[in-house]
């Protein structure tokens, strides 16, 4: 009996052991984050509504390659393979269907240019004969779109317009002006494409009979020469750069009839040093409208234009003390017949929907209140209904919602708490939903217009199957009082076995720039499990939202206005602060690291908060505003010659006397956003100043320094640096 005992005793002891070893968690490893992709998301990809509403399409991988299926809505079952790369012998990555979906240009070896601008083959598939025909004999071409009438392409070439006909492959050159850093037609020059998102920038008229396009001459820009190195001698790459103060591309537009193949220039005014951002067919083929924006951007106007006589009428104007928001007002949505169009605008001091006649007048603010409509969905005008996205509940939430056109009946139609965004079908009976929260990964949704789940899609079950291998603490939001009483939102995520008798060091994330937004109650990605590697190497990580950043209203984001890196580095400062009062920090060793705006705001932290910061990683910084681009930089500072002072009291190279702590510089030496040269003089500056720092440069990598080993490289780097400088 004595030896049954101990026995089972023993065996049950072992079996205890065994579990406690099997439920042993690990931490996050650099290995984990950058080298074995261990928390990357699955979604779904490449999803387009069918005409019927009843299918949605998607653009699936396997081992036979690239293909495009087709889904039933009401079952989320696949029905039939539209295009099969594998069988047409062509790896494509992108796909576009013409609006009876007869036909599909399919794009493949595509070529990055710059953010998002890209050239690549193009084939014409037809999906009844399941058959590709390929444009231009495989040359590579920007922006193939197929015309509305279906027997067309439009596509852009060496700065040239060209259009297809389908019919007997032959090829129109529609602009003969083209020329590399001196015309471009139908394509956005480098400052329209990173500070207005846009690249393509010509458009089909509604029956197909017109092309719209706008031309940069860009002849007298000044050329930035960005040298790339690996050959014996380093060649030059020199493009059109516009630094702030410094002459803009002029901007014109133009319509090609395709019958006269006569191209007739549209009257922009008389004042050449103009933005033209923005263009639109309204529901009358013969009428185009415009956005045009003055070089201050301080007033916009939405102006209509005669496509036969090239005449214009304004119908709308908004104009600002500070700036008019591009990104807050350029959601418009004609509507059928004389209804007139849709559009948002934060005229109100918050981002809000508005209904027009075609004359500009005002029929009806649709939503107001203190929140901000970040997205407009879609009209339905049939039911005369509105789907937008909003942060009604909160700054850090997302959600959709549903009102009449009339302002009434408003309606949230995913509740959860979030982040959503969505992608609804063309008949406005159903929508995809895409939906996240800090703490769980992405859920892909097939929902009913009401709200009601139809399917899910993919709800990253292995993800989250393997996030509980690990030992992770949830991100935990904050909100503090900076120096003139303002609430400032932010986030916190400790070391998992985290001890409040204990004293952490910590490192602050920042980006901070004008309406942007890291502080959000979504899904964070490799950045957010990289500092949950710091968190197991026993850093607390934060980041808070400064003063100018987006989601709070026009007031809140234009508060920097005319004075970057004021009142941001305040907030970091103050933050750092709030953070020292806190019993497990130690105070004596908080850091501070960011990248491209948030570089700038690092140095700025470190070195004019020099009692409170002991480190800081600047990536890729801007360190002087006077070498960065005219768009982004005079929208919110005006131009170095009316404002120099704004330009220069709060660039990092004016403070690096201050320097006291420990500094790390790192910059890709092939950056066509953020110039290295912002590198070179910000470290002459501190050799001057006889200051001690760290620099490392990437050679040939761009902004986003990637590509290779060099994620891996980079972040390991900056890690060891952490562990010893914080």
């Amino acid at each position: 009996m004595f030896r049954y005992s101990f026995l089972f005793l023993s065996t049950v002891m072992l079996l205890l052991g065994e579990s406690t070893f099997a439920q042993e968690k690990k931490t996050v490893s650099l290995e984990d984050v950058f080298k074995s992709n261990t928390f990357s998301q699955k979604s779904v990809y490449g999803i387009n509504w069918m005409k019927d509403g009843q299918y949605y399409s998607s653009l699936q991988r396997d081992v036979t390659g690239a293909k495009v299926v087709k889904i039933n809505v009401a079952s989320g079952e696949e029905e039939a393979v539209l295009i099969d790369g594998g069988a047409l012998g062509v790896n494509f990555s992108s796909y576009s269907f013409n609006p009876d979906e007869t036909k599909a240009l399919i794009a493949s070896e595509v070529e990055s240019i710059y953010r998002r601008s890209s050239k690549g083959v193009f084939h014409l598939v037809d999906l009844k004969s399941a058959t590709a025909q390929k444009l231009m004999d495989g040359e590579k071409i920007m922006y193939a779109t197929l015309s509305p009438d279906n027997d067309k392409v439009a596509f852009v070439k060496d700065n040239n317009i060209y259009m297809v006909e389908l019919a007997n492959n032959q090829v129109t050159q529609i602009t003969e002006d083209g020329k590399w850093n001196h015309i471009i037609n139908g394509a956005a020059d480098w400052v329209y494409e990173e500070e207005f998102s846009m690249s393509r920038a010509f458009e089909w008229s509604p029956d197909g009979k017109k092309i719209a396009f706008i031309r940069f001459d860009e002849t007298d820009v000044p050329e930035y020469n960005m040298q790339t190195w690996g050959k014996l001698y380093p060649e030059d790459y020199r493009f059109k750069y516009p630094k702030a103060g410094e002459k803009n591309a002029e901007v014109s537009i133009h319509v090609y009839d395709l019958s006269s193949k006569k191209t007739v220039s549209m009257n922009t005014g008389e004042d050449k040093d103009i933005y033209l951002p923005r263009i639109y067919w309204t529901n009358d083929p013969n009428t185009l409208a415009f956005l045009r924006l003055n070089r201050l951007q301080n007033q916009l106007d939405l102006l209509y234009a005669n496509t036969v006589t090239g005449e214009t009428t304004r119908i709308l104007q908004e104009k600002s003390d500070t700036y008019v928001d591009l990104n807050y007002n350029d959601d418009l949505r004609f509507l059928e017949a004389d209804k007139g169009f849709i559009r948002t605008s934060e005229q109100d001091g918050f981002k809000h929907i508005y209904h027009h006649d075609n004359q500009g007048k005002l029929i009806r603010q649709i939503t107001s209140g203190n929140w901000e409509v970040t997205n407009l969905v879609g009209v339905d005008e049939k039911n005369k209904m509105i789907y937008y996205i909003s942060t009604e509940t909160s700054p850090l939430e997302r959600n959709l919602y549903v009102i009449n056109m009339d302002g009434r009946g408003k309606k949230i139609l995913t509740p959860e708490k979030g982040n959503t965004s969505v992608n609804m079908s063309r008949d406005f009976k159903y929508f995809i939903a895409n939906h996240s929260n800090a703490n769980t990964p992405l859920k892909v949704s097939l929902n009913e217009a009401s709200g009601k789940l139809v399917k899910v899609l993919e709800e990253n079950e292995g993800l989250k199957n393997k996030l509980n291998e690990f030992t992770l603490s949830d991100k935990a939001f904050f909100t503090f009082q900076t120096v003139d009483g303002t609430a400032l939102n932010g986030y916190m995520i400790k070391p998992a076995d985290f001890d409040e008798s204990k004293k952490y060091p910590v490192l602050m994330y920042v980006y901070g720039g004008p309406g942007s937004q890291n502080v959000m109650n979504s899904w964070g990605g490799t950045r957010d499990f990289w500092h949950h590697h710091l968190a197991a190497e026993g850093y607390i990580v934060v980041c808070v939202d400064n003063r100018g950043t987006g989601a709070r209203g026009r007031d809140f984001k234009h508060m920097t206005y005319a004075n970057l890196g004021k009142l941001e580095t305040e907030d970091q400062i103050a933050g750092a602060k709030f953070m020292a009062s806190m019993p497990f920090v130690d105070a004596s060793r908080i850091g501070i690291w960011g990248w491209s705006y948030g570089g700038y705001m690092s140095s700025l932290a470190l070195l004019m908060g020099n009692d409170v910061f002991k480190a800081a990683i600047a990536v890729a910084p801007v360190t002087t505003w006077r070498y960065y681009d005219t768009i982004y930089t005079e929208r919110y500072l005006q131009t170095p010659q009316l404002n120099a002072v704004g330009y220069d009291d709060y660039s990092p190279i004016t403070h690096v006397n201050k320097l006291k702590g420990n500094y790390l510089l790192i910059h890709g030496t092939g950056d066509d956003n953020v110039h290295y040269q912002n590198a070179v003089d910000m470290v002459d500056a501190l050799i001057k100043a006889d200051k001690h720092f760290e620099t490392m440069y990437y050679p040939n990598r761009n902004h986003g320094i990637y590509g290779g080993n060099t994620t891996w490289h980079l972040y390991s780097l900056m890690t060891e640096w952490i562990k010893r400088k914080l």
